[in-house]
Parts: C-alpha cells; sequence; structure tokens
C-alpha cells in the first residue's frame, strides 16, 4: 500500500559527505511530515532531521550545521544532505513519513528499512 525505500548509504571517511535519499510510493493523498531519524549500536532511535510539508525544518544539535533536510513533493521524496561527517554520525539511518493513505484516508506513520551510513576515521 505505502512504502518508504531509502538509499545513498554507504561507507565514507571523516569530513566527506553523503546524500541519503528516501521515495515514497503507492496509494497516497499526501504526504505530510517528513523525518530522517538514526540510530548506532547501544543507542536510541534519535530524531535527526524534519521537514514538513510547507518546507519548515529542525535538526538535531549534533547535527545542525552540517546536515540539510529537502524535499521534492512532485516526487514524493526527501533527502538528507550530509557533510562534515564524523564518525559518530555512523548509524543506521531510517526515513520515516507521515503519510495520508488514499485506501483509508487516514494519516499513518511509515517506516523505511533503514540504510547504513558509516564513517570511518
Amino acid at each position: 500500500q505505502v512504502q518508504l525505500v531509502e538509499s545513498g548509504g554507504g561507507l565514507v571517511q571523516a569530513g566527506g559527505s553523503l546524500r541519503l535519499s528516501c521515495a515514497a510510493s503507492g496509494r497516497i493523498i499526501s504526504v505530510n511530515d517528513m523525518d530522517w531519524y538514526r540510530q548506532a549500536p547501544g543507542n536510541q532511535r534519535e530524531l535527526v532531521a524534519g521537514i514538513t510539508s510547507g518546507g519548515g525544518t529542525n535538526y538535531a544539535d549534533s547535527v545542525s550545521g552540517r546536515f540539510t533536510i529537502s524535499r521534492d513533493n512532485a516526487k514524493k521524496m526527501v533527502y538528507l544532505q550530509m557533510n562534515s561527517l564524523k564518525p559518530e554520525d555512523t548509524a543506521v539511518y531510517y526515513c520515516s513519513a507521515d503519510i495520508t493513505s488514499l485506501v483509508t484516508g487516514r494519516r499513518n506513520r511509515y517506516w523505511g528499512q533503514g540504510t547504513q551510513v558509516t564513517v570511518s576515521s
């Protein structure tokens, strides 16, 4: 019905950059808020960045100034540009979105499968 698929993760050296992408597909009326979360071993899953349907953004303090979230509403995609990466950014990154289903007419929170980002020193 609704699916989120992330891409763009991988291995990068400290100081490098990666861009994560997440595509929403399925029977969708609207994509509302879209977010990126991450979870490192031994840590809680944390919100990294979020973007509203109107384009308003928020960031975790740890990534502010280094990461940029953006969206393409026509493509139903959200992106996370990650610059000046640090080893502590290593985590599984998850795309999450509040989506109104065409089938049910209800808003639900959906999650992608996650993509691994590893930053080496």
